[in-house]
């Protein structure tokens, strides 16, 4: 039942779908200039293009499976008892937190340009969880709820992993830029992206394919983002790029490029539940 479900997928199209339905975001964040808020941490009005993987993963499965599949998609935003295994809320919260610490330490060492004067608002920190976390619900009910899976059917994990990663990079290409960023910064920051889906999708193969676990773990991304020196304004793609890289293979050489899990095939994996 479930292979068949994955079958009828149509993940590259869900992409191209997302693609569609993001440009009228990315033309109203080119003619929009982000104010209060949104110029603090310095997002774009076109960052609310995050609705349109969860619209996108809808209407497919909507076509696919009808009502009750749209149904599905939407309860596994909280999807929590899928992980059984508690230990998998350590890398789901902890992980970022102590990439940015790393990269905080190597900016340290490097001597890289920081802040005279560090500011970190732990006291908005709950709201940044909030924001980003519903933010990353539209996102990762299409990566992860949508797309994912049947991709790593036909690709194996790694392979699906970095085709879907450099999707999702591409795809925030012009939000960055709109961020007013440098050609450089950008690329950096692909980079990162591409990496930091390989870790999503590790951590989605090993909670039995939950979507609140990868929900939870993007919006930390997030939130160690905005919470870096300054609201991120210290923040270095460079150096978040290269450790995520490292932490990246060394779960897939750990983990295995099949499955990034511990299953003796991609089916058992995506078997479950």
């Amino acid at each position: 039942m479930v292979a068949n479900t994955q079958m009828k997928k149509s993940p590259f199209k869900f992409i191209v779908f997302v693609y569609i339905l993001s440009i009228p975001f990315w033309i109203i964040g080119a003619l929009t200039k982000s104010t209060g808020a949104l110029t603090r941490v310095n997002i774009p009005v076109s960052a609310l293009m995050a609705v349109c993987p969860v619209i996108a993963a809808l209407i497919f499965t909507f076509r696919e499976e009808g009502s009750g599949g749209a149904k599905r998609l939407l309860a596994r935003t909280f999807d929590y008892k899928r992980i059984d295994r508690k230990i998998w809320y350590a890398p789901i919260l902890l992980l970022m937190p102590v990439v940015a610490i790393l990269a905080y330490a190597v900016m340290r060492l490097a001597d890289s340009p920081l802040p005279q004067h560090i500011y970190l608002p732990f006291k908005i920190l709950p709201i940044f969880f909030v924001v980003f976390f519903v933010s990353a619900t539209g996102e990762e009910l299409g990566w992860s709820g949508y797309a994912i899976s049947p991709m790593q059917d036909r690709l194996g994990a790694l392979n699906a992993s970095l085709v879907l990663g450099t999707a999702w990079a591409v795809w925030h290409i012009i939000p960055y830029f709109q961020s007013h960023h440098s050609i450089a910064w950008v690329a950096w920051q692909c980079l990162a992206t591409v990496g930091l889906r390989v870790l999503i999708v590790w951590i989605f193969n090993n909670t039995s394919r939950s979507v609140f676990g990868t929900i939870v773990f993007h919006a930390m991304i997030n939130v160690c983002d905005f919470m870096f020196p300054n609201y991120g304004s210290a923040y270095n793609p460079e150096i978040f790029a290269i450790i995520i890289g490292i932490i990246a293979t060394a779960v897939t050489i750990l983990w295995g490029p099949g499955t990034l899990a511990r299953y003796r095939s991609l089916g058992e994996c995506l078997g479950t539940r």
